[in-house]
């Protein structure tokens, strides 16, 4: 079953900036008040005044928290002691987790089987007894027909994002940073960047803009892999994605909500994706400059400054950094995809002679003096008088490749370079 037969047409129902402010009350107390920072990297590269709302830092390190909270908190006693269920790809469950300990409710968790096991970890820390994780399928929307299933027994379907009281949850992280902005004596910003999977973070933050603030345009981020709100805008209703890339867990959605698209649709967003590995890039520049973990959904506003999304010098510019729930064991492949996206990591098939000094050769003839062999791998075959070796190399600057493909050209082995296209190149990522 899906999310979309879950919520019928006829029940899609528009958020309001009301309903924010509504949410906002419920969650004072409960959630935390994220600060508003100045991003002294993103001003300098863009020239605007880049400000970051840092949900990174919410007590389950993203904005989750918010709408689950405010939807759970509106069940009626009946309800509550039929208990919960929902799906998610991680941060949605510990959201539900936060909001089943902290009500008392009894709640069940789907997961896709591929959601890091630190999340899994932090999901069962926080929602202790109240918290039951199911594994039992390979992406957001398996899941979330399980837990549409599940939900017709009697428990109460928390949607990750398509909901009215989800989203008036997640629409309370505009409001406050436009509060904290004001109470800094900060102008309002003039250009606000939400990331996008399934919406339900950009429709709460146009409900609320637009009755409040209507002057200020928004920008909606969506990954490269899976741009279901760009596709559902331009159709004009929900439509699925048959193919996504997951790598942006967060934000890897098929098919956006009705209730989101709804109330996005007519407030005309501008929508914008970024690759994977540019995503990776900014990543690491915010681990690196900013001291900040920010989880590939969490970097989305961020990477689309500065090539992606332009914007005028002077301007003031407002960043959800989303959620920080990254797993250290990834940053192997975030660094491996983020070299591949700025033109510093290349893979090339080399035919070696069988012979003793292909090898040097190899090395002395063609890599730069600054170029570094990061794989190799090669089996001699005595039978054969050449050999097939899968080589990796580092340049120091993009720019150097093109000194090295000459020098490949020139060289006596056989070399074919491996294009991103290739099956054999998304083996090795």
């Amino acid at each position: 079953m899906s999310t979309d037969a879950a919520h019928p047409r006829e029940t899609a129902a528009r958020v309001t900036a009301d309903d924010v402010d509504a949410a906002a009350e419920r969650l004072a107390g409960v959630v935390s008040t994220t600060p508003v920072e100045r991003s002294v990297r993103l001003s300098e590269r863009t020239g605007a005044h880049v400000w970051l709302k840092r949900e990174d830092l919410q007590v389950v390190r993203s904005y989750k928290a918010r709408g689950a909270y405010n939807l759970i908190a509106q069940l009626d006693a009946p309800a509550r002691a039929a208990g919960v269920v929902t799906a998610s790809a991680g941060n949605h469950a510990q959201g539900v987790a936060f909001a089943c300990a902290a009500l008392g409710v009894r709640g069940r968790v789907h997961l896709p089987r591929t959601t890091p096991r630190q999340q899994r970890d932090r999901i069962a820390s926080i929602g202790g007894d109240a918290i039951e994780m199911i594994l039992d399928g390979e992406t957001y929307d398996d899941v979330s027909a399980a837990a549409a299933d599940e939900a017709l027994q009697g428990a109460t379907l928390v949607p990750a994002f398509d909901d009215p009281r989800t989203i008036a949850g997640q629409g309370t992280v505009l409001r406050e940073a436009f509060d904290q902005l004001t109470a800094l004596g900060e102008p309002l910003p003039d250009v606000v960047v939400v990331p996008v999977g399934g919406g339900g973070l950009l429709a709460g933050s146009v409900a609320w803009l637009r009755e409040r603030h209507p002057h200020v345009r928004v920008v909606g981020v969506e990954p490269a892999g899976a741009t279901s709100m760009a596709a559902a805008l331009e159709a004009g209703e929900p439509v699925t994605l048959q193919t996504i890339d997951t790598f942006v867990d967060g934000a890897a959605v098929r098919r956006v909500g009705r209730h989101t698209f709804d109330t996005v649709a007519g407030t005309e967003p501008t929508m914008l994706s970024v690759p994977e590995g540019r995503i990776c890039s900014e990543m690491l520049d915010l681990y690196q400059s900013d001291g900040i973990i920010a989880e590939p959904a969490g970097a989305l506003a961020t990477a689309s400054l500065g090539g992606v999304l332009e914007v005028e010098p002077g301007s003031r510019v407002l960043c959800i950094l989303s959620g920080g729930n990254n797993d250290v064991s990834r940053y192997a492949d975030v660094v491996e995809r983020a070299l591949v996206h700025e033109g510093r990591k290349h893979y090339f098939l080399v035919e070696f002679p069988q012979e003793p000094g292909a090898l040097r050769r190899f090395l002395d003839e063609v890599l730069g003096p600054d170029d570094d062999i990061t794989l190799f791998e090669y089996v001699k075959h005595s039978h054969r008088e050449t050999g097939p070796a899968l080589v990796g190399v580092e340049l120091s600057r993009a720019e150097d490749l093109a000194g090295l493909l000459e020098r490949m050209d020139g060289a006596p082995p056989r070399i074919e370079r491996i294009e991103s296209e290739s099956p054999l190149f998304r083996f090795l990522l």
